[in-house]
């Protein structure tokens, strides 16, 4: 992950937010790649979703359309989507280090005859766990101890803990809720009249403009509403690159539909989105479906299916897996809710079944668009000692933020000219590179490094005979094809 992250950074995908200050934790830049990426696979959800939709499984297309909603909302929202009462984490602070650490991401080492009981962060190896206990002078047999998940310990036994970053125990207090939405005021003057919240999910915008949508559009059940936005969590240990931040995107879509067929569309979705990632370029062996236990399951889902989780095997989660996308039964809470607290009616009239009135249950796929670009990177980080540039990434053409790069052989003389006129026609239908700058062999390192997968060398038989040499990223062969053919040759590769 160390390398991952260094690539982004040395090649411009990702930056640390406000670098020059030391950075902002929780919070990240994307470069000029990483933006290219990131509007690719944004560009191809939309799409799947909203401009060309699958086929339902009565084989007619569904029906899809796009919201951009604010991102601060009447605080009433957050009220009624239950935001403000219990959107939050339980939270143990250490007396000692002043450090805050959520509840059920710390495992305590227990043993029955023991007076102290080390806990530590639940992602830490075994070699550091054992390092820790040699540390504190403790056994280092980890078979004399049970792991067990701090949310599961008694309250009396916090004395007996030893917490993550401290040598001696009883400096962890006791659980304490931690709201994760950002405060902010809306107007000249801050009070609690004035009090906002940035939006920690998409979706409540979507279920506000339900009946506005309904009215202006040519839509009826069942049908969804996408939105691709920024939304905001306070986290308290924001960790592991961008796979957890304080600031991230959402790709949401709500699918509005009947009671009795949120079955057949939480199946249907759930199939739809898993081929979306692996179509993208996320391999079948790097992705799991997990169905959410009773006890991690979201209020609006206890009543109903319940929620199926696409994960994804991150470095940092391998052998394990971690959420990349949620596909919800949501029932009818949001609207039913918002309803209620609003006072204003949100059931629908339904034509197809004799005029009957009721609140739509919602089946939500919501991804993480900025977990998608880390998955996409981990997928395409590809160690090869046979080049130069040591690593590849492989990218399906379709993702990478550059489709090819254009290189003069010589950056001088008459190749400059014939390679920046193809650049100059290559560009208005394809992102591309004109590289002309350092040795050939340093110039493939690089594009190798970003992820383009093809190169076009302009080279003396070029001049000679109307031909430039394709190089392929993965492969690294190479052919000849005619200049004229270029474009052709890329659109061809495009549609892989």
């Amino acid at each position: 992950m160390k390398d991952i992250v260094s690539l982004c950074k040395r090649r411009g995908f990702i930056f640390p937010a406000s670098d020059i200050y030391g950075g902002l934790n929780g919070f990240w830049d994307y470069g000029p790649l990483g933006t290219e990426l990131k509007n690719n696979l944004r560009d191809r959800w939309w799409k799947d979703m909203v401009t060309t939709p699958p086929i339902g499984p009565d084989g007619a297309p569904v029906q899809i359309v796009g919201l951009d909603s604010s991102i601060i909302q009447n605080p009433k929202t957050w009220v009624a989507s239950g935001h403000v009462g219990g959107f939050s984490d339980p939270m143990v602070d250490c007396k000692e280090t002043k450090k805050r650490y959520r509840q059920d991401h710390l495992v305590v080492l227990t043993a029955e005859k023991a007076d102290r009981w080390p806990a530590f962060h639940e992602e830490t190896e075994d070699d550091e766990i054992l390092k820790r206990l040699k540390k504190l002078g403790m056994p280092s047999d980890l078979s004399l101890f049970e792991k067990t998940n701090l949310t599961k310990l008694p309250i009396e036994d916090y004395a007996k803990i030893i917490g993550p970053d401290v040598k001696e125990p009883g400096t962890l207090t006791e659980p304490k809720e931690f709201n994760l939405m950002f405060e902010t005021y809306t107007g000249a003057i801050q009070s609690e009249d004035s009090k906002a919240y940035l939006r920690p999910e998409t979706a409540q915008g979507i279920f506000l403009n339900f009946k506005n949508v309904l009215d202006s559009s040519r839509v009826k059940v069942p049908f969804g509403i996408a939105q691709i936005g920024k939304a905001f969590r306070n986290e308290v240990t924001p960790r592991n690159f961008i796979f957890r931040s304080r600031e991230f995107e959402q790709m949401e879509m709500e699918w509005f539909c009947h009671g009795g067929e949120a079955k057949m569309w939480q199946d249907f979705w759930l199939e739809e989105r898993a081929n979306f990632w692996k179509a993208v370029g996320l391999s079948d062996g790097n992705i799991i479906i997990r169905g959410h236990d009773a006890d991690e399951l979201a209020h609006y889902a206890k009543e109903g299916l319940g929620t199926s989780d696409i994960e994804y095997k991150f470095p940092f989660t391998d052998p394990g897996y971690g959420e990349l996308e949620g596909i919800a039964h949501r029932c009818d809470f949001d609207l039913k809710a918002h309803e209620e607290h609003s006072g204003q009616k949100l059931a629908y009239l339904d034509p197809s079944r004799d005029n009957e009135r009721y609140i739509p249950h919602v089946i939500e796929p919501a991804a993480g668009l900025t977990r998608g670009v880390l998955a996409l990177i981990c997928e395409a980080y590809t160690v090869d000692e046979n080049r130069p540039s040591g690593v590849y990434l492989n990218f399906t053409p379709a993702m990478a933020p550059k489709k090819a790069a254009i290189l003069p052989l010589i950056g001088k003389d008459e190749h400059v000219p014939i390679a920046t006129k193809l650049y100059l026609e290559l560009r208005e239908e394809f992102p591309v590179d004109l590289d002309i700058k350092q040795n050939i062999g340093k110039r493939y390192a690089r594009q190798d490094e970003i992820g383009t997968p093809y190169c076009f060398t302009i080279d003396n038989d070029t001049i000679a005979d109307g031909t430039v040499t394709v190089r392929e990223r993965n492969t690294m062969a190479q052919e000849r094809i005619s200049l004229d053919k270029v474009a052709e040759y890329l659109r061809e590769k495009m549609k892989v």
